[in-house]
């Protein structure tokens, strides 16, 4: 069993919050976080919301949920019944001591849109992604990075299996999990889409060439985005937008989050067939991207930031009462730092990182270090 760092943050809150909702992906592992976080909450009562029986047992929500007033109620794929909200919110004012309801969604709008607004004040959200490299010892690191952090990909048993159950998964989100969710596109059409995220992959957003390659709309294939954005599987990156009298480019960057779905995807099969091919750079680059942002402090605010002049940072990490913190991203042992990364970290009065898959972290130049994959957590640790 792999301990989820994201376990000692959930407890924390049940014993601040009334509702906690753990949302994110399918698959990465939130109803086995769930059931080890009700250990800690004797009598907890687990509701999957995809089982008809237990679906059945909510006929009369209200009756049910105060039978069991005393005990910690977890509801599972809780976006399979938004009318629940409401209820949730009326018991809650009722009686707010914390850590009475657990709620696990894979859909973004339905279970944050639905809770922030029936239930503001009352909740708190968690997000639950793939395995992380700080779950991990550090010989996992590249399996972690060719098959993705998906639990049933990452521990399967050879590269073949890892690779076929990705292969399995993205059938199943498309044809099965996007539909239950009230997506109205076919499966066909947003799998070429997603094939063509994968090939650009942490390029800026042109939707405009997308929809034409898809022969539809602009709106129509920025609606494809948003899809794949509020069901956890996409990242938009947003620019930095610095107040410099530059011209700086406004478009966001995209990123699939998860590096093994990105080889799926591709047809990349193993480490191998994934260094051979142009995307590498790109895909490690979304990788740590992905790494740094789960360590990200809520106060901190991501981005990145280039002009037309030629500045560019591949991260902008902005804090409170402090300069931003740069970062460039380099997949080799002995990396240089390009002119646009000095220009950057000028323009923004920032430190600046160059992360690397080297072992030692030391000094660039003025105001810039190499630092380790490896040692990411001492980001946060910079005064």
């Amino acid at each position: 069993m792999i301990e989820r760092h994201a376990k000692a943050k959930l407890l924390q809150s049940l014993n601040e919050f009334p509702v906690v909702g753990l949302v994110g992906p399918r698959q990465v592992g939130k109803t086995t976080l769930a059931r080890e976080v009700a250990e800690a909450f004797p009598g907890a009562v687990l509701l999957d919301l995809e089982r008809p029986s237990d679906l059945a047992k909510l006929h009369a929500p209200e009756q049910y949920l105060e039978q069991h007033a005393g005990r910690l109620v977890i509801v599972d794929e809780v976006q399979n019944l938004p009318g629940l909200f409401p209820l949730l919110r009326a018991l809650v004012d009722a009686d707010r001591r914390p850590g009475r309801f657990l709620l696990l969604g894979s859909a973004s709008p339905a279970v944050v849109q639905g809770g922030a607004e029936s239930l503001a004040g009352r909740i708190e959200f968690q997000e639950l992604g793939p395995f992380r490299a700080d779950e991990l010892p550090l010989q996992d690191h590249a399996a972690l990075w060719i098959r993705g952090g998906f639990p049933n990909s990452f521990l399967a048993p050879s590269e073949r299996a890892s690779f076929r159950w990705r292969e399995a998964f993205i059938q199943t989100y498309l044809e099965r999990d996007l539909p239950a969710l009230g997506v109205r596109v076919p499966p066909a059409q947003l799998r070429r889409f997603w094939e063509m995220l994968a090939h650009v992959h942490g390029g800026l957003w042109n939707g405009n060439t997308l929809a034409m390659a898809l022969g539809v709309s602009g709106p129509t294939v920025r609606h494809y985005l948003d899809i794949l954005q509020d069901s956890f599987i996409v990242r938009q990156l947003q620019p930095i937008h610095a107040n410099l009298g530059k011209r700086l480019i406004k478009s966001p960057k995209v990123y699939l989050r998860d590096s093994g779905l990105v080889h799926a995807l591709l047809r990349l099969d193993g480490l191998e067939a994934v260094l051979g091919h142009p995307i590498a750079g790109h895909s490690w680059e979304g990788w740590v991207i992905e790494q740094v942002l789960g360590l990200l402090p809520t106060t901190w605010r991501a981005g990145f930031f280039r002009t037309t002049a030629g500045a560019e940072l591949d991260l902008v990490l902005e804090r409170p009462n402090a300069a931003p913190i740069a970062l460039e991203i380099k997949r080799s042992s002995a990396p240089t730092a390009s002119k646009g990364f000095w220009s950057g970290l000028k323009d923004l009065g920032a430190r600046g990182y160059l992360l690397c898959p080297s072992q030692e972290r030391y000094p660039l130049g003025d105001n810039a270090e190499v630092l380790p994959v490896t040692r990411l957590g001492e980001l946060f640790q910079t005064p």
